[in-house]
């Protein structure tokens, strides 16, 4: 099924997720706000418009795939799937407690939905070309969407697997790369610049688009343009603001990967609105 929710249904939905992320990190003291809250547009615009999935069939042979690459970012994940049904909202504050579902990385086999278990980077891309391949050799015309952090991208698993899916013209694979420009415990391009990702990208194979990546309508633009291009897979290039939507934790390495104070949280909170 594809969800058929407008524009401002996408942003309510979008506004859900960011008040779920805080009240994860809030109640676990730990995890990973900043880069979940920098990614919800990207999720909301995959889970309730572009892919085909099914909450009640979770295992569906002919499901798109969603893999988290940058697999520390459950807090956003785990939003846009409570919001899908995929498990009840209630549960979101067990994440990261003993015995709960909602682990700090995603686990295949513990919440319906889940196609990949993460935590070291650099791996979630070659993952989603073996998916996009067994879409091939099977015969089935599911699409599979990989979500990268840009510090991410400075792996060189990355720039073996972006050859790869160049090589093997996989046009049903997208990818797309969350560009915050922080990543762990400072700026990206301060650390190892990425330079441009495009005509890099483009010089491997790819169709590369560039889009704000908190604007739903032009994601949604940019997601149709990758299903239309074939004989080659599509990545975009979502510009974002790591911590969007919480003044304090906006751009701010700081917060990659803490809890705040309950004051905080309801400050937070506040500044997303219902």
């Amino acid at each position: 099924m594809v969800a058929t929710e407008t524009t401002e249904e996408l942003a309510a939905k979008a506004r859900r997720i960011r008040r779920h992320i805080i009240t994860m990190v809030t109640e676990a003291q730990s995890g990973h706000p900043g880069g979940s809250l920098s990614s919800v547009e990207i999720l909301t615009a995959l889970f309730f418009r572009v892919m085909q999935h099914d909450p009640s069939n979770a295992a569906d042979p002919d499901r798109d795939r969603f893999v988290l690459s940058k697999g520390h970012c459950t807090p956003v994940y785990y939003g846009a799937l409570t919001e899908a049904g995929y498990f009840p909202v209630e549960e979101i504050v067990t994440f990261r407690q003993l015995n709960s579902r909602l682990q700090g990385h995603s686990k295949v086999g513990t919440v319906p939905g889940v196609e990949m278990s993460a935590g070291s980077l650099g791996q979630g891309l070659s993952y989603s070309i073996g998916q996009a391949l067994a879409a091939r050799l099977d015969g089935r015309d599911y699409r599979t969407f990989c979500l990268l952090g840009d510090g991410e991208c400075q792996e060189g698993s990355n720039w073996e697997a972006f050859m790869s899916a160049g090589f093997y013209e996989l046009d049903n694979l997208c990818a797309i790369i969350d560009r915050n420009g922080v990543q762990n415990d400072w700026f990206v391009d301060e650390t190892m610049p990425l330079g441009a990702l495009d005509a890099k990208l483009e010089a491997f194979g790819w169709h590369a688009v560039t889009v704000d990546g908190h604007d739903i309508d032009a994601l949604l633009a940019a997601f149709d343009e990758a299903q239309r291009t074939k004989g080659c897979p599509t990545v975009i290039i979502a510009r974002t603001v790591k911590g969007k939507g919480v003044s304090f934790m906006e751009n701010d390495p700081a917060w990659h990967g803490k809890g705040p104070s309950p004051e905080q949280a309801e400050q937070a909170l506040a500044e997303i609105g219902e």
